[in-house]
């Protein structure tokens, strides 16, 4: 392989080495200001878009032994990476992609797995991971919570018995 090509097949596995999931994006009617928009909202999320070379990320992709994508590599391609939040970033670009009906998801591979165009519109319907997170944190909470209702409850009852027999002696009702 000519250096030229070996050195951009180093840069594409750089930008995989970033995240666990690639999404192939086409490109082909998006103007640069809308290109630099979407980056603007991906670097929100610390995602980054980049265009490829379809033979350079085929390369590349085998290298790493990713499932092959050779069916969605024709025309011009984009890849967007990077970020911890894989749903939010689809979401992202489900959105932006509607809103500009120009471009459209190719497909995509998260922890090694290749994503069909309708995987990751399902996974863009998931919530983000903010949302994840403070979920996983009421269920967590939950037992604790509930616990400390029983312990609590024990001694209260006790109170309750000594406060109605108080009562009585004194002739409340």
């Amino acid at each position: 392989m000519r250096p030229e090509k070996q050195y951009l097949v180093e840069e594409v596995s750089t930008h995989l080495d970033k995240s666990s999931y690639v999404y192939l994006t086409d490109y082909e009617r998006i103007t640069v200001e809308e290109i630099a928009e979407l980056r603007a909202l991906l670097d929100q999320h610390e995602a980054e878009f980049h265009v490829v070379k379809n033979t350079i990320f085929g390369v590349a992709a085998a290298a790493r032994e990713l499932p092959s994508m050779d069916e969605h590599l024709s025309g011009p391609t984009a890849i967007v990476i990077g970020g911890e939040d894989p749903s939010g970033v689809a979401k992202t670009l489900g959105k932006f992609f509607k809103d500009k009906d120009k471009v459209e998801l190719k497909a995509g591979i998260l922890d090694s797995k290749a994503l069909s165009k309708t995987d990751i519109e399902a996974l863009a319907k998931l919530p983000g991971l903010e949302s994840l997170r403070a979920q996983l944190l009421g269920l967590l909470t939950q037992p604790s919570t509930g616990l400390v209702r029983v312990l609590n409850a024990v001694p209260q009852n006790i109170v309750n018995v000594l406060q109605a027999k108080v009562r009585k002696e004194n002739g409340e009702n």
